[in-house]
């Protein structure tokens, strides 16, 4: 396969960003947690093991990123995933990772 990656510098921070993203474990565990629906920030601490500040942490940057949304019901927020190439781009990375 063939593929022109002659990108502008923008082009290429934006890239160099998008995969920053994906380079925290626990970034990723968020993601798992997340990607078949909504969940709380306790429910993604309770699936992930990780703490609540940590998690909030996490869950700010992506949300900056662009790769998860929130919504407020009460005092709960509800993130979810909206990039889902995002998600693909993990899948194909994993599926290239797993010894043949």
């Amino acid at each position: 396969m063939r593929m022109d990656l002659a990108l502008e510098p923008h082009e290429l921070e934006n890239l160099a960003n998008r995969f920053k993203i994906l380079s925290e474990p626990s970034r990723l565990q968020i993601l798992s947690a997340i990607c078949n629906g909504e969940c709380k920030v306790q429910e993604i601490c309770d699936r992930t093991g990780l703490s609540q500040a940590n998690v909030s942490k996490h869950l700010h940057l992506l949300k900056n990123a662009g790769v998860v949304a929130c919504r407020r019901v009460g005092v709960c927020r509800y993130y979810r995933v909206i990039d889902p190439d995002l998600l693909t781009l993990c899948m194909r990375a994993r599926q290239k990772s797993q010894p043949s």
